[in-house]
């Protein structure tokens, strides 16, 4: 059976990933060229929302192929924590949210011709405190690059995360429950390799 081409419109491994958990497996990746730095006194949840809009509008595809494009954000009360520029900004990121709880904000869009779907999953994470060796430790692994808020917590960073309230895999950077449901609604059959 066949149905609508999927592109990713992502780069992340971690989202290719998640996916593959499910069965599904884009037919091409496309990740989009886009400006995502926030406007000015924007909220990260509008912030997140509109990332993953513009990136699932920025993919060329063709009318009937289904996009699928996502955002992660981690948020501590306005403040958006993105992808960390170097170490050194890493660790002030680490050290805000040590001993404390964030949120982290996942958006997902999914277009199909003009259409588009969209949902986006808050997920509370409290961080452990953490020591100056756990920081320069999980600095050391490199593990924070290219990752919003400075960490992953499906690696290394996972001993730092005692406790989530919410989607895990939202955290990691797609929730597959509401990403399955987009999917399901721009006819994408999403279980057609279950059987």
């Amino acid at each position: 059976m066949s149905g609508p081409r999927l592109i990713l419109g992502s780069g992340s491994p971690r989202r290719r990933e998640l996916l593959a958990q499910i069965g599904v497996a884009a037919d091409d990746i496309r990740p989009p060229e886009i400006d995502e730095t926030p406007r000015k006194t924007e909220l990260p949840r509008p912030y997140c929302a509109r990332m993953a809009r513009e990136k699932a509008l920025a993919v060329q595809a063709g009318a009937d192929d289904v996009v699928l494009s996502a955002d992660t954000t981690v948020s501590m009360g306005r403040r958006i924590l993105g992808k960390p520029a170097d170490a050194g900004e890493a660790a002030q990121f680490l050290l805000a949210m040590s001993g404390r709880r964030h949120k982290v904000i996942t958006a997902v869009a999914v277009r199909r011709g003009t259409r588009i779907w969209e949902r986006d999953v808050v997920t509370t994470v409290k961080m452990k405190r953490l020591s100056d060796e756990e920081l320069n430790a999980y600095l050391a692994t490199g593990d924070w690059q290219g990752k919003a808020g400075g960490y992953g917590i499906q690696g290394p960073a996972g001993t730092l995360i005692p406790w989530i309230q919410g989607s895990f895999t939202a955290v990691v950077g797609l929730p597959l429950c509401e990403a399955a449901g987009l999917l399901q609604a721009a006819g994408y059959p999403v279980y057609r390799g279950w059987a």
